[in-house]
């Protein structure tokens, strides 16, 4: 899942979750997390973090979304842990809760993104950070097209996106829709299921 935690190299961030129902998970993770290898930084327990749900890499820089689910105070955290450049992004949708069921950063070096999630700074920093940006309706949105995987060429996504998959396929990315009704109503999509180990080899 992505909100387990956010991993770079060997190191592994657990999620602070904002949510008691959820706090228990973090312990199970890092254990397992720690049982592969990985170094374990917890962050301090005052700063929500929902791990890879509000922290994915574009290009250079370590997109954190906050508001809904992660503090913007946890961000500095994960800087200083991963030494990385982390450009902070306010979530303005309560629909849109983590950044990744609002911008999806593909392996060209542009995203998908749905705008209107941000707030007017947020938008303009996702604009000069990250080129070749695919604006998806808000129609598709709304179904988390934008919560999708991406390996290489392909893009795993939910039904129910075809202007998004016509923009995709465009540039030479191979889609592949799944019917993802039931998690929806869950609050996600395929993205929310997966955790790339790590998100990062090195910065």
């Amino acid at each position: 899942t992505a909100n387990a935690g956010l991993a770079v190299g060997k190191k592994f961030v657990p999620s602070n979750f904002r949510h008691k129902e959820r706090a228990a998970e973090a312990p199970l993770f890092a254990d397992w997390m720690s049982a592969h290898g990985y170094e374990i930084v917890w962050l301090p327990e005052d700063q929500f973090f929902e791990g890879e749900g509000d922290a994915l890499f574009a290009g250079d820089a370590l997109f954190c979304g906050y508001k809904f689910r992660t503090d913007v105070s946890a961000h500095r955290s994960v800087g200083e842990i991963f030494n990385c450049l982390v450009i902070s992004v306010e979530l303005v949708d309560p629909r849109f809760y983590h950044i990744d069921t609002c911008f999806c950063p593909l392996t060209d070096g542009g995203a998908v993104w749905f705008p209107a999630a941000f707030d007017e700074y947020g938008q303009r920093a996702i604009r000069n950070h990250v080129p070749n940006l695919i604006d998806v309706v808000e129609e598709e949105a709304a179904h988390f097209s934008c919560n999708a995987v991406v390996l290489e060429r392909e893009v795993v996504l939910p039904e129910g996106a075809p202007k998004l998959m016509e923009s995709l396929g465009e540039r030479g990315f191979n889609c592949h829709a799944l019917p993802m009704s039931e998690f929806l109503k869950a609050g996600g999509a395929c993205k929310c299921l997966t955790m790339l180990l790590p998100q990062r080899e090195k910065i």
